[in-house]
Protein backbone atom coordinates (compact mmCIF):
# COMPACT_ATOMS: atom_id res chain seq x y z
CA UNK A 1 0.00 0.00 0.00
CA UNK A 2 0.98 3.44 -0.89
CA UNK A 3 1.85 5.97 2.01
CA UNK A 4 -0.22 9.09 1.78
CA UNK A 5 3.06 10.85 0.97
CA UNK A 6 3.85 8.44 -1.92
CA UNK A 7 0.37 8.81 -2.82
CA UNK A 8 0.03 12.59 -3.41
CA UNK A 9 3.09 12.81 -4.92
CA UNK A 10 2.03 9.84 -7.51
CA UNK A 11 -1.02 11.45 -7.95
CA UNK A 12 0.63 15.31 -8.61
CA UNK A 13 2.92 13.54 -11.05
CA UNK A 14 -0.37 12.12 -12.60
CA UNK A 15 -2.10 15.40 -13.44
CA UNK A 16 0.72 17.07 -14.36
CA UNK A 17 1.01 14.63 -16.97
CA UNK A 18 -2.89 14.77 -18.19
CA UNK A 19 -2.36 18.46 -18.24
CA UNK A 20 0.08 18.01 -21.41
CA UNK A 21 -2.67 15.18 -22.52
CA UNK A 22 -5.10 17.94 -22.60
CA UNK A 23 -3.25 19.89 -25.09
CA UNK A 24 -3.84 17.01 -28.19
CA UNK A 25 -6.55 18.35 -29.50
CA UNK A 26 -6.05 17.25 -32.63
CA UNK A 27 -6.08 13.47 -32.13
CA UNK A 28 -9.44 13.61 -30.23
CA UNK A 29 -10.74 15.66 -33.21
CA UNK A 30 -9.68 12.66 -35.46
CA UNK A 31 -10.65 10.19 -33.00
CA UNK A 32 -14.52 11.15 -33.27
CA UNK A 33 -14.47 10.56 -36.92
CA UNK A 34 -13.88 6.90 -36.15
CA UNK A 35 -15.15 3.89 -38.56
CA UNK A 36 -18.22 1.84 -37.47
CA UNK A 37 -19.15 -1.50 -38.42
CA UNK A 38 -22.51 -2.97 -38.21
CA UNK A 39 -23.51 -6.38 -35.87
CA UNK A 40 -25.08 -8.38 -38.72
CA UNK A 41 -27.83 -9.99 -35.88
CA UNK A 42 -29.54 -6.43 -35.72
CA UNK A 43 -27.48 -3.62 -37.63
CA UNK A 44 -26.60 -1.97 -34.35
CA UNK A 45 -22.90 0.29 -34.98
CA UNK A 46 -19.58 -0.07 -33.30
CA UNK A 47 -16.71 2.07 -33.49
CA UNK A 48 -13.72 -0.07 -34.58
CA UNK A 49 -11.78 0.57 -31.27
CA UNK A 50 -12.68 -0.73 -28.16
CA UNK A 51 -10.33 -1.37 -25.49
CA UNK A 52 -9.86 -4.40 -22.97
CA UNK A 53 -9.40 -4.64 -19.31
CA UNK A 54 -6.93 -8.09 -18.75
CA UNK A 55 -3.87 -6.74 -17.23
CA UNK A 56 -4.65 -2.93 -17.17
CA UNK A 57 -7.81 -2.98 -15.16
CA UNK A 58 -5.87 -5.10 -12.46
CA UNK A 59 -5.26 -1.87 -9.91
CA UNK A 60 -6.62 -0.95 -6.86
CA UNK A 61 -9.28 1.89 -6.14
CA UNK A 62 -8.16 4.73 -5.79
CA UNK A 63 -4.67 4.16 -6.20
CA UNK A 64 -2.91 6.66 -8.57
CA UNK A 65 -3.36 3.79 -11.13
CA UNK A 66 -7.01 4.04 -10.89
CA UNK A 67 -6.94 7.66 -10.93
CA UNK A 68 -5.00 7.40 -14.69
CA UNK A 69 -7.54 4.61 -15.71
CA UNK A 70 -10.52 7.32 -15.53
CA UNK A 71 -8.53 9.37 -17.59
CA UNK A 72 -8.00 6.47 -19.76
CA UNK A 73 -11.65 6.20 -19.99
CA UNK A 74 -12.34 9.58 -20.36
CA UNK A 75 -9.91 10.03 -23.45
CA UNK A 76 -11.68 7.03 -24.97
CA UNK A 77 -15.06 8.12 -24.75
CA UNK A 78 -14.10 11.56 -25.93
CA UNK A 79 -12.80 9.34 -28.86
CA UNK A 80 -15.66 7.77 -30.13
CA UNK A 81 -15.26 4.56 -28.11
CA UNK A 82 -17.78 2.53 -27.20
CA UNK A 83 -16.71 -1.57 -26.79
CA UNK A 84 -15.08 -2.45 -23.12
CA UNK A 85 -14.60 -6.17 -22.87
CA UNK A 86 -13.55 -7.71 -19.26
CA UNK A 87 -14.19 -11.18 -17.68
CA UNK A 88 -15.31 -12.12 -14.13
CA UNK A 89 -11.83 -14.26 -13.84
CA UNK A 90 -9.94 -10.99 -14.59
CA UNK A 91 -8.45 -10.66 -10.90
CA UNK A 92 -11.02 -7.87 -10.05
CA UNK A 93 -10.78 -5.79 -13.15
CA UNK A 94 -14.59 -6.23 -13.89
CA UNK A 95 -15.11 -4.10 -10.40
CA UNK A 96 -12.65 -1.73 -11.10
CA UNK A 97 -14.43 -1.07 -14.56
CA UNK A 98 -17.86 -1.32 -13.22
CA UNK A 99 -16.45 1.71 -10.07
CA UNK A 100 -15.27 3.69 -12.97
CA UNK A 101 -18.35 3.75 -15.26
CA UNK A 102 -20.40 4.54 -12.23
CA UNK A 103 -18.13 7.36 -10.93
CA UNK A 104 -17.91 8.83 -14.70
CA UNK A 105 -21.33 8.58 -15.80
CA UNK A 106 -20.18 6.38 -18.50
CA UNK A 107 -22.28 2.85 -18.51
CA UNK A 108 -24.89 4.74 -20.91
CA UNK A 109 -21.91 5.03 -23.43
CA UNK A 110 -20.54 1.33 -23.05
CA UNK A 111 -20.61 -1.27 -25.25
CA UNK A 112 -20.24 -3.80 -22.00
CA UNK A 113 -19.04 -7.57 -22.86
CA UNK A 114 -18.55 -9.57 -20.22
CA UNK A 115 -17.62 -13.42 -20.12
CA UNK A 116 -19.00 -16.53 -18.29
CA UNK A 117 -16.05 -18.68 -16.91
CA UNK A 118 -17.26 -21.59 -15.38
CA UNK A 119 -17.40 -25.89 -15.34
CA UNK A 120 -20.90 -25.96 -14.13
CA UNK A 121 -24.68 -24.80 -14.53
CA UNK A 122 -24.62 -23.88 -11.07
CA UNK A 123 -21.17 -22.10 -10.91
CA UNK A 124 -22.30 -20.20 -13.48
CA UNK A 125 -25.17 -18.90 -12.13
CA UNK A 126 -23.40 -17.69 -9.07
CA UNK A 127 -20.88 -16.18 -11.46
CA UNK A 128 -23.80 -14.16 -13.64
CA UNK A 129 -25.30 -12.72 -10.29
CA UNK A 130 -21.37 -11.81 -9.08
CA UNK A 131 -20.95 -10.28 -12.70
CA UNK A 132 -23.95 -7.98 -12.22
CA UNK A 133 -22.90 -6.48 -8.68
CA UNK A 134 -18.67 -6.23 -9.67
CA UNK A 135 -20.30 -4.15 -12.90
CA UNK A 136 -22.97 -2.42 -11.18
CA UNK A 137 -25.76 -3.17 -13.96
CA UNK A 138 -28.49 -5.11 -14.21
CA UNK A 139 -27.44 -6.18 -18.14
CA UNK A 140 -24.86 -6.39 -20.12
CA UNK A 141 -24.44 -5.92 -24.26
CA UNK A 142 -22.50 -9.15 -24.92
CA UNK A 143 -21.98 -12.16 -23.07
CA UNK A 144 -19.55 -14.28 -24.36
CA UNK A 145 -18.57 -18.24 -23.24
CA UNK A 146 -14.46 -17.63 -22.36
CA UNK A 147 -12.35 -19.43 -24.31
CA UNK A 148 -15.01 -22.24 -25.23
CA UNK A 149 -14.84 -23.46 -21.65
CA UNK A 150 -17.94 -25.67 -21.54
CA UNK A 151 -19.43 -24.19 -24.19
CA UNK A 152 -22.06 -26.95 -24.86
CA UNK A 153 -23.20 -25.96 -20.72
CA UNK A 154 -22.70 -22.69 -21.38
CA UNK A 155 -24.09 -21.26 -24.50
CA UNK A 156 -27.83 -22.25 -23.85
CA UNK A 157 -27.22 -20.56 -20.14
CA UNK A 158 -26.60 -17.45 -22.16
CA UNK A 159 -29.13 -17.92 -24.52
CA UNK A 160 -31.37 -18.10 -21.57
CA UNK A 161 -30.41 -14.86 -20.01
CA UNK A 162 -30.57 -12.96 -23.65
CA UNK A 163 -34.09 -14.29 -23.87
CA UNK A 164 -34.75 -12.40 -20.42
CA UNK A 165 -33.31 -9.49 -21.59
CA UNK A 166 -30.19 -9.58 -19.51
CA UNK A 167 -27.80 -9.22 -22.63
CA UNK A 168 -28.14 -8.24 -25.96
CA UNK A 169 -26.10 -10.57 -27.92
CA UNK A 170 -24.13 -13.92 -26.98
CA UNK A 171 -21.19 -15.06 -28.49
CA UNK A 172 -17.80 -17.38 -27.51
CA UNK A 173 -14.15 -16.68 -27.02
CA UNK A 174 -10.87 -17.96 -27.62
CA UNK A 175 -7.28 -15.98 -28.00
CA UNK A 176 -4.56 -18.97 -29.50
CA UNK A 177 -4.36 -21.19 -32.51
CA UNK A 178 -5.27 -24.22 -30.88
CA UNK A 179 -9.24 -23.14 -30.65
CA UNK A 180 -9.64 -22.63 -34.30
CA UNK A 181 -10.39 -25.72 -35.16
CA UNK A 182 -13.13 -25.72 -32.68
CA UNK A 183 -14.59 -22.51 -32.74
CA UNK A 184 -14.94 -23.31 -36.78
CA UNK A 185 -16.92 -26.44 -35.72
CA UNK A 186 -19.40 -24.18 -33.35
CA UNK A 187 -19.91 -21.08 -36.20
CA UNK A 188 -20.97 -23.98 -38.57
CA UNK A 189 -23.27 -25.34 -35.90
CA UNK A 190 -24.80 -23.06 -33.32
CA UNK A 191 -26.22 -19.50 -34.15
CA UNK A 192 -24.11 -16.61 -33.05
CA UNK A 193 -24.06 -12.87 -32.34
CA UNK A 194 -20.40 -12.91 -31.73
CA UNK A 195 -16.96 -14.75 -31.93
CA UNK A 196 -13.87 -13.37 -30.31
CA UNK A 197 -11.00 -14.30 -31.46
CA UNK A 198 -6.85 -13.35 -31.92
CA UNK A 199 -5.51 -12.13 -35.16
CA UNK A 200 -2.35 -10.00 -35.33
CA UNK A 201 0.48 -9.76 -38.13
CA UNK A 202 2.33 -12.57 -36.43
CA UNK A 203 -1.03 -14.85 -35.78
CA UNK A 204 -2.87 -14.18 -38.90
CA UNK A 205 -4.30 -18.05 -39.04
CA UNK A 206 -7.81 -16.86 -38.28
CA UNK A 207 -8.16 -15.14 -41.82
CA UNK A 208 -7.72 -18.58 -43.33
CA UNK A 209 -11.15 -20.00 -42.56
CA UNK A 210 -12.67 -18.41 -39.00
CA UNK A 211 -13.22 -14.64 -39.76
CA UNK A 212 -14.44 -15.84 -43.33
CA UNK A 213 -17.00 -18.09 -42.36
CA UNK A 214 -18.26 -15.33 -39.29
CA UNK A 215 -18.68 -13.22 -42.14
CA UNK A 216 -20.34 -15.59 -44.04
CA UNK A 217 -22.30 -17.09 -40.82
CA UNK A 218 -23.46 -13.33 -39.88
CA UNK A 219 -21.33 -12.83 -37.44
CA UNK A 220 -19.57 -9.77 -35.45
CA UNK A 221 -16.08 -10.25 -34.53
CA UNK A 222 -14.18 -8.77 -31.51
CA UNK A 223 -9.97 -9.78 -32.14
CA UNK A 224 -7.99 -9.99 -29.10
CA UNK A 225 -4.27 -9.56 -29.01
CA UNK A 226 -3.76 -7.29 -31.42
CA UNK A 227 -0.22 -6.33 -29.93
CA UNK A 228 0.74 -10.08 -29.08
CA UNK A 229 0.63 -9.31 -25.39
CA UNK A 230 3.26 -6.68 -26.36
CA UNK A 231 5.31 -8.58 -27.96
CA UNK A 232 4.81 -7.27 -31.15
CA UNK A 233 6.92 -4.11 -29.82
CA UNK A 234 9.94 -5.50 -28.82
CA UNK A 235 9.87 -6.57 -32.75
CA UNK A 236 9.84 -3.05 -33.98
CA UNK A 237 12.02 -1.26 -31.68
CA UNK A 238 13.84 1.37 -33.22
CA UNK A 239 12.60 0.16 -36.70
CA UNK A 240 10.68 2.81 -39.22
CA UNK A 241 7.69 2.34 -39.90
CA UNK A 242 6.08 1.05 -43.47
CA UNK A 243 6.71 3.78 -46.42
CA UNK A 244 3.18 3.69 -47.21
CA UNK A 245 2.04 3.91 -43.35
CA UNK A 246 1.43 7.51 -43.33
CA UNK A 247 -0.39 7.77 -46.92
CA UNK A 248 -3.00 5.18 -44.78
CA UNK A 249 -3.11 7.71 -41.42
CA UNK A 250 -1.08 5.86 -39.32
CA UNK A 251 1.87 7.28 -37.28
CA UNK A 252 2.79 4.58 -34.84
CA UNK A 253 3.53 1.21 -35.02
CA UNK A 254 0.55 0.61 -32.21
CA UNK A 255 -2.02 2.06 -35.19
CA UNK A 256 -0.61 0.18 -37.83
CA UNK A 257 -1.04 -3.39 -35.57
CA UNK A 258 -4.53 -2.04 -35.18
CA UNK A 259 -5.18 -0.97 -38.60
CA UNK A 260 -4.27 -4.14 -39.46
CA UNK A 261 -6.97 -6.22 -37.81
CA UNK A 262 -10.09 -3.75 -38.29
CA UNK A 263 -8.70 -3.57 -42.58
CA UNK A 264 -10.15 -7.48 -42.65
CA UNK A 265 -13.95 -7.05 -43.87
CA UNK A 266 -14.91 -9.59 -41.26
CA UNK A 267 -13.85 -7.80 -38.43
CA UNK A 268 -16.21 -5.75 -36.02
CA UNK A 269 -13.90 -4.00 -33.31
CA UNK A 270 -10.60 -4.66 -31.96
CA UNK A 271 -10.14 -4.47 -28.49
CA UNK A 272 -5.89 -3.38 -26.81
CA UNK A 273 -5.75 -2.89 -23.22
CA UNK A 274 -4.24 0.02 -22.03
CA UNK A 275 -3.68 1.51 -18.64
CA UNK A 276 -2.11 4.75 -19.94
CA UNK A 277 -4.08 7.86 -21.70
CA UNK A 278 -1.69 9.04 -24.53
CA UNK A 279 -1.75 5.08 -25.20
CA UNK A 280 -5.59 5.02 -25.01
CA UNK A 281 -5.39 8.40 -27.50
CA UNK A 282 -2.62 7.04 -30.19
CA UNK A 283 -4.80 4.06 -30.35
CA UNK A 284 -8.16 5.65 -31.49
CA UNK A 285 -5.95 7.21 -34.03
CA UNK A 286 -6.53 3.59 -35.99
CA UNK A 287 -10.25 3.93 -36.27
CA UNK A 288 -9.90 7.38 -38.99
CA UNK A 289 -8.18 7.21 -42.41
CA UNK A 290 -7.73 5.13 -44.84
CA UNK A 291 -7.71 0.87 -44.36
CA UNK A 292 -4.58 -1.21 -45.29
CA UNK A 293 -4.86 -2.59 -48.51
CA UNK A 294 -4.52 -6.45 -49.46
CA UNK A 295 -0.99 -6.25 -50.42
CA UNK A 296 -0.14 -3.96 -47.06
CA UNK A 297 -1.78 -6.84 -45.33
CA UNK A 298 0.03 -9.06 -46.65
CA UNK A 299 3.75 -7.47 -46.69
CA UNK A 300 2.73 -7.21 -43.00
CA UNK A 301 2.13 -10.98 -42.82
CA UNK A 302 5.17 -11.41 -44.26
CA UNK A 303 7.62 -9.26 -42.42
CA UNK A 304 6.40 -10.84 -39.11
CA UNK A 305 6.17 -14.86 -40.16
Amino acid sequence: MLMRREFLTASAALAAGLGCLSLAGPGFAQASTMLTRKIPSSGEALAVIGAGTSGSFEVDAGSPQYQQLKQVLKVFFEGGGQVIDTSPNYSGADAVLGQLLEEGGWRSKTFLATKIAADSRDAAQAQWAGTLRSLRTDKVELLQVHNLRDWQRQLPYARELKAQGLTRYVGVTHYVDGGLDELERILRQEPLDFIQIHYSVNAPAAARTVLPLAQDKGVAVLINRAFDDGRLFAKVKDQALPAWAAQAGISSWAQLFLKFAISHPAVTAVIPATSRPERQLDQLKAGSGPLLSDAQRRQLIEQFA
